[in-house]
């Protein structure tokens, strides 16, 4: 495979008094698509109100990459396995440690998906587990980072059962 480029602008303007560190840690995040996304630093780091609490920030979105690639990994890889999924949700999270004085990491990602398949097949546990495997293997994110990344799949469901469940029967 060659080399692909990927590119994000960052940009941030002084807002409140650099010196005193009471300035705004929010920024903006742009794409290539022409989508600029509202990114801060977590208030679990730099407390409200010099962080904004509803941008995304660098580890929500180290999260989020994580589960993103992993979920389009296990889509493209059960559709060649010749399963036909209806809907894919993970409530993905990461935990931040001290790994030595004065560093932080994000070392442990826990992807919890939940995934609900058309049609008549539903895998068994170790095929859906196979898959997760594979997916895992293949994520060119998780190929890049040291932190631990777990997969709690949850059990996978026929598209039907899950609209019973939802219509309450």
């Amino acid at each position: 495979m060659a080399k692909h480029l990927y590119r994000a602008d960052v940009s941030w303007r002084c807002s409140g008094d650099f010196a005193a560190n009471t300035y705004s840690r929010g920024h903006d995040w742009s794409f290539d698509g022409g989508i600029t996304v509202p990114a801060s630093a977590s208030p679990s780091v730099v407390p409200l109100p010099h962080s904004v609490e509803a941008a995304v920030d660098p580890e929500e979105a180290f999260v989020a990459a994580i589960s993103s690639c992993h979920m389009l990994w296990f889509l493209d890889l059960a559709r060649r396995d010749g399963l036909e999924v209806e809907s894919y949700t993970d409530r993905a999270d990461g935990t931040m440690d001290r790994i030595a004085p004065g560093k932080m990491a994000v070392t442990h990602v826990a992807l919890r998906p939940e995934v609900v398949f058309s049609g008549d097949v539903l895998p068994d546990a170790d095929r859906l587990d196979a898959l997760h495997h594979k997916a895992h293997e293949a994520c060119f994110i998780a190929n890049s980072v040291t932190s631990e990344i777990v997969i709690e799949a949850r059990p996978a469901r026929l598209a039907q059962v899950a609209q019973d469940d939802r219509q309450g029967a």
